[in-house]
């Protein structure tokens, strides 16, 4: 619901005509999402119909839930009956399509925001590892030695990739991540709170905690809230994605911005390119964009004892 409704605040009408025009370039991609409500799919979804508008594509949008493999794929089969001649999967879907299932699909596919580069298909993405080491080395510049980190779901690519980044900073400096400082959440808000209350009640707390997210990273500051610490001033905490929730919490989060209309832009221009030259081998492209470190008011220097 929410992501038809972003469509049509950005006045997204679909170009039915154009698909019927024989020899016409690509006009139809259907787009497999994650229907979970999240401040990060909101934002991602309304990215592409924007994209897809400013270049006269119609988009297909199907919702999914589940992470059968066997369900991916047979929703992408769907979208090509019902006339998408392309795919654009967003994670953790992506991931879940192996050559056989894409050969058998014969449509260009394309993975947005996914954490590395993926055979078959073009991606569009940023450096998690890499964002997510400056993440974790912002704060250990600002005196914070004893960082925890709250993970995401480790089927999600993404997780991996930023959990690993967060460990790579810590390694760089010389210190032993240690397993009591990481918490095991799901992306949601709710286990960005239980995770909190995890690594706030170890015998020596975290000073910052870091999130693979925002709704995540929001959990831990409500937790810390309730727990009457002052924030950032007793507790650091950092997000990731920039949503616009990441400026609806106190205090505001430092987080990573990811690019996600120019990701979504690249995606469409590859899918188009590979829909023009889809009589020769599909040549699966990778772009990696830069991401931001946005710094805000859940983080500041450590006052040392």
């Amino acid at each position: 619901m929410r992501v038809r409704e972003a469509a049509a605040s950005l006045g997204y009408v679909p170009n039915l005509s154009a698909s019927r025009l024989a020899g016409a370039g690509l006009s139809r991609v259907g787009v497999i999402y994650n229907s979970g409500e999240s401040a990060f799919q909101t934002t991602l979804t309304a990215a592409i119909a924007t994209e897809a508008a400013s270049r006269g594509l119609q988009l297909l949008f199907r919702p999914l839930l589940t992470r059968k493999p066997e369900r991916v794929r047979d929703l992408a089969q769907e979208l090509v009956s019902s006339g998408a001649e392309a795919i654009i999967l967003v994670p953790p879907y992506a991931e879940m399509l192996d050559v056989g299932a894409m050969t058998e699909l014969g449509v260009p596919l394309a993975g947005l925001v996914t954490a590395s580069p993926i055979e078959g298909m073009a991606t569009a993405r940023i450096d998690n590892v890499g964002a997510a080491q400056a993440v974790t080395t912002l704060l250990l510049d600002q005196g914070h030695e004893r960082i925890g980190v709250v993970v995401g779901p480790l089927n999600h690519s993404d997780s991996i990739a930023r959990r690993d980044g967060h460990r790579a900073a810590l390694i760089a400096r010389g210190l032993t991540p240690p397993d009591e400082l990481e918490a095991q959440g799901d992306f949601g808000f709710a286990s960005g709170i239980a995770c909190a209350d995890q690594l706030l009640d170890l015998e020596h707390p975290p000073t910052a905690i870091v999130a693979a997210n925002d709704e995540m990273a929001a959990g831990v500051l409500w937790a810390a809230n309730r727990r009457g610490l002052r924030l950032p001033d007793d507790l650091a905490v950092c997000g990731f994605d920039d949503t616009l929730l990441a400026t609806r919490v106190w205090p505001t989060l430092t987080t990573i911005r990811q690019p996600l209309a120019e990701m979504a832009g690249q995606a469409m221009e590859a899918l188009k390119t590979a829909f023009r030259n889809r009589d020769e081998a599909p040549a699966a492209t990778d772009a990696v964009l830069p991401f931001t470190l946005i710094e805000r008011g859940s983080t500041k220097p450590k006052v040392q004892p």
